[in-house]
């Protein structure tokens, strides 16, 4: 290689090495941003899903007494209260998947 050409690839070099933080950058934010989202959303997302589903097995057991012992009643309010989702995901907040406060339904 000549001496010319030796600083026109190094400086080829550099600029480039040098402008690849600005590309990861933008990935960067979004992913921080989202994350951050995340995290919020989950600081009142959980307890309430907690609260939800120990009132629902609480209410539950109380179905199941007071039928006699009657599995189907509890488990018609234990299944949609205590299952669903109980921490939200990056995926959810960007509406790529479903979120599940409560669970299905038994049959």
């Amino acid at each position: 290689m000549g001496k010319k050409r030796k600083p026109v690839v190094i400086s080829g070099l550099l600029l480039l090495l040098l402008s690849a933080p600005v590309w990861a950058r933008a990935g960067f934010a979004e992913d921080a941003g989202i994350g951050t989202a995340t995290v919020l959303a989950n600081v009142v997302y959980m307890p309430v899903k907690v609260v939800y589903a120990t009132l629902g097995g609480i209410t539950g057991s109380f179905a199941f007494v007071l039928t006699g012992g009657n599995y189907n009643a509890a488990e018609k309010v234990w299944v949609p209260s205590m299952s669903g989702n109980y921490v939200l995901n990056p995926d959810q907040l960007k509406g790529q998947q479903p979120i599940y406060f409560s669970g299905p339904a038994t049959p």
